[in-house]
């Protein structure tokens, strides 16, 4: 039997789509894994910027996993990329005589930090991030410092975890080799989103009755933060297009979650309809997302820019139709054209408005896109990440 494998987690704060992969992990036979944050600010009340409001997640961040929360000079209550100031890890790494670390985002002086330190004291690196084609710079002189700062990157990195196929697809572009990446899927709880969305059946018609939704009339819904790089107004807009005349309210409604700097903008418009099918509902937390998920026809993330987009994953554990920007990077994965939802060009509101009066107009064949999405999302999931994560293990034991 082979020695437990010491794995070291590095990330910047305790994530709550994270969380229940790490403790997962905690579970996995040769695997002896510790995390280390950079700041603990996620674990109480905090004003997050883009969504305007305060936030205090309402699932428990950490238990269930060995961790540690990294000293730091100066304020440990925001990430950037000075900020914290942590120090500590290369003794700890020393001390608790690891094996591999695993870093979280390269965008840090202090990850590049600790990368440089774990290769100097013997350790493996892994490194797993969200950047894709999608985020690459345009210019050419920034794709030269770009491959400059990958050739450093590659250096200290004996592997790669690729959250998609973009991921995958932008390491090799910048001169990863291919059989140093390594599927590690960007998933989410899907046991805990399908058994909520379940739960939800029961008491879906009530709680049409608290929002004020007549029965039978289909539901678009969006739940992401409403800033202007989300583009919650082009799917606004092509909602208003499917008005019959211009005046009358299309039949399905409109329901936005989320809070953010557009929101104001978004009401502004939508109230210029008066229109009573548009309802903005605000921030909703991970254990209220369920029964939304469960009450929607097709969920839609028109974003501009958009590294994954979790929010499909966890529709499609509700059996949902799902369409998306071509600037989501879960779209290759998650979404197939025709089956389980669209892909359209983001910023183009006629395409959106097509692909949503094609999924809306038949609701038989919005209920099989649906469970076409259901069936999708079981192969993309913790399973086929722990599968991944020892796939790179293994290959890093090799002399």
């Amino acid at each position: 039997m082979e020695p437990r494998i010491r794995l070291a987690y590095l990330v910047t704060h305790p994530i709550q789509y994270q969380t229940p992969l790490l403790r997962r992990i905690a579970t996995e036979p040769g695997i002896d894994l510790t995390v280390f944050f950079c700041s603990g600010f996620s674990l109480k009340s905090y004003l997050d910027p883009s969504f305007a409001t305060l936030v205090a997640w309402d699932i428990p961040l950490t238990g269930g996993y060995r961790h540690e929360i990294l000293p730091a000079l100066g304020p440990k209550d925001g990430i950037s990329f000075w900020r914290p100031f942590n120090y500590g890890l290369a003794s700890r790494l020393r001390r608790g005589n690891f094996d591999v670390l695993w870093v979280h985002g390269y965008n840090r002086w202090f990850h590049w930090r600790a990368m440089i330190r774990a290769k100097f004291g013997g350790l493996k690196v892994l490194v797993r991030d969200e950047a894709t084609a999608i985020s690459a710079p345009r210019h050419p002189l920034k794709r030269i410092l770009k491959s400059l700062f990958f050739r450093a990157l590659g250096s200290l990195g004996d592997g790669f975890l690729a959250i998609g196929r973009l991921n995958a697809e932008y390491y090799r572009s910048y001169g990863i080799a291919a059989d140093r990446i390594f599927s590690m899927p960007y998933a989410v709880d899907n046991d805990f989103f399908r058994d909520q969305a379940r739960a939800a059946v029961g008491e879906r018609e009530h709680l049409r009755q608290i929002l004020g939704l007549e029965p039978g009339r289909p539901v678009i819904l969006y739940a992401s933060k409403l800033s202007q790089v989300k583009r919650g107004i082009d799917l606004l807009e092509a909602y208003i297009r499917m008005s019959p005349d211009g005046v009358q309210e299309p039949r399905p409604y409109l329901v936005f979650i989320g809070e953010g700097n557009q929101r104001r903008v978004l009401e502004e418009r939508a109230g210029a309809t008066n229109w009573s099918s548009i309802k903005f509902l605000g921030f909703k937390n991970q254990t209220e997302l369920p029964q939304y998920y469960d009450l929607c026809d097709v969920l839609v993330l028109p974003s501009v820019y958009e590294p994954w987009g979790l929010v499909i994953n966890e529709v499609m554990n509700a059996g949902r139709a799902v369409i998306v920007s071509d600037q989501v990077g879960c779209g290759p994965d998650l979404v197939k054209n025709g089956e389980n939802g669209y892909i359209f060009p983001a910023g183009d509101i006629i395409a959106l408005g097509r692909s949503l009066a094609d999924i809306i107009s038949d609701p038989d064949r919005c209920r099989r896109m649906g469970a076409r999405s259901l069936e999708i999302i079981r192969h993309w999931s913790f399973t086929e990440d722990l599968q991944g994560l020892r796939r790179a293990l293994a290959r890093l034991r090799k002399p």
